[in-house]
């Protein structure tokens, strides 16, 4: 089946507003997604015009439709870590992206919403949540024997060969490989005889779907020394 993928983009002007500069800290990481990117540059310069020293860093190795997303540019999966960061600034509605910067790195979090016009400073409470969450996960994993491996068929998502490296790598566990391409946690409840899943998928499922599911569910990159 082909697909379309069309870029919606925000064409009403970004003017930042003066009680966002006054709790920025002199030093931020600027980061926006594909609907203001085109933007990014006026943001930077009126940002630069207030005196605050600002950064764009690329991904390492995260794509959008196919091509190696931009300087500037979160996607919702950037389960990354940044260095020599001192904090982050995001432009863009809603909370999903930023909290991905939280999950891998220890700077403070701004944010300025264009569309609500709303400035804030995220809150590492929740953060701090899904990443204790996830510690009770991987301790399940380990005392687990039947343990599910959810893999996913969507392009970008498929992390099959990193799958099979966790399973030699625990010859002691009983491995299943559950493949799908939209995946439906109510019939993850058929394989009741499983402990513990590990997601290969889209790891926001390890942290935002997590109470869908009955079963401790980590992200293969979440378990420590594998990768």
């Amino acid at each position: 089946m082909k697909v379309a993928f069309i870029a919606a983009k925000y064409d009403n002007p970004i003017l930042l507003p003066e009680k966002l500069f006054k709790i920025l800290p002199k030093k931020v990481c600027l980061f926006t997604t594909i609907q203001f990117m085109h933007q990014l540059e006026s943001i930077k310069q009126q940002l630069e015009n207030k005196g605050i020293t600002v950064t764009l860093r690329e991904s390492t190795n995260y794509y959008y439709q196919g091509k190696k997303t931009r300087e500037g540019q979160l996607l919702g999966c950037n389960l990354e870590e940044f260095d020599n960061i001192d904090a982050f600034l995001y432009i863009g509605d809603g909370l999903f992206h930023p909290k991905i910067l939280m999950v891998k790195n220890n700077q403070s979090v701004y944010g300025y919403d264009p569309i609500a016009e709303v400035v804030e400073k995220l809150d590492s409470k929740d953060i701090e949540k899904l990443k204790k969450k996830q510690q009770g996960a991987y301790a399940k994993f380990l005392s687990s024997k039947e343990i599910g491996v959810l893999i996913s068929t969507k392009p970008g998502q498929n992390y099959l060969n990193k799958a099979e490296k966790l399973r030699e790598k625990f010859p002691e566990k009983n491995f299943y490989f559950i493949l799908f391409n939209d995946i439906n946690f109510t019939e993850l409840e058929n394989f009741n005889f499983v402990e513990c899943w590990i997601n290969t998928a889209c790891y926001r499922i390890g942290y935002d779907d997590t109470n869908k599911m009955t079963k401790a569910v980590i992200n293969i990159l979440d378990i420590p020394d594998f990768l």
